[in-house]
C-alpha cells in the first residue's frame, strides 16, 4: 500500500543505513496508520552527483528526500504526526539532519492501485479485506518481509 522511494546521492547510504531507515519507514507508517507491515515497501534511488539540482543549481549538499505515496482516506492529524515521526525516525536511522531532509506524502485513491494482484481496500477496512481474500493470498502476503 505505501512505497516510499529514498532518493540519496550515490554512495551515501550504507547497505546497513538502508535497511534501518526501510524498517523505520516500514515501523512508522505502520504504528501511525495501522496498515499491515506487508504492505510497505522501501525503494531507495541512487542519485549521481550533479543530478539533483535545488533552485536550478545541482545540490552542493548531502540531503535525503523521500516521497511517500500512501492510500488516501486518512485525515490531516494521522497524516501530521506520520510525518513529523517519519522525519525523526528517517534522520535518526541515516545518520542526517533534518534540515537536509525533506519528506512528501501523496494520497492515491485506494480504487486506482492494485498489490497483490487485488484492487486496494479503504483505510480502515483492511481485516474484512484479508479475510476475504483466497487463503493463499492471504498467507503469501503475511509472510511477505519476514525472514524464512
Amino acid at each position: 500500500m505505501p512505497t516510499y522511494t529514498v532518493f540519496a546521492q550515490t554512495g551515501r547510504l550504507s547497505q546497513a543505513q538502508k535497511s534501518r531507515v526501510a524498517a523505520e519507514i516500514t515501523r512508522v507508517h505502520n504504528e501511525q496508520t495501522g496498515a499491515q507491515t506487508f504492505f510497505a515497501q522501501v525503494i531507495f534511488q541512487d542519485v549521481p552527483q550533479g543530478n539533483h539540482f535545488v533552485g536550478g543549481a545541482p545540490l552542493a549538499a548531502d540531503h535525503l528526500f523521500v516521497h511517500g505515496q500512501i492510500r488516501a482516506g486518512r485525515d490531516a492529524a494521522t497524516k501530521r504526526l506520520l510525518l513529523e515521526h517519519m522525519l525523526d525516525a528517517v534522520c535518526a536511522a541515516a545518520a542526517t539532519e533534518k534540515v537536509r531532509t525533506w519528506i512528501y506524502i501523496v494520497d492515491l485513491p485506494p480504487a486506482q492501485m492494485a498489490e497483490y494482484g487485488h484492487i486496494l481496500p479503504e483505510p480502515g477496512t483492511e481485516a474484512a479485506w484479508l479475510a476475504g481474500l483466497p487463503e493463499a493470498d492471504r498467507v503469501m502476503m503475511e509472510s511477505t518481509g519476514k525472514a524464512h
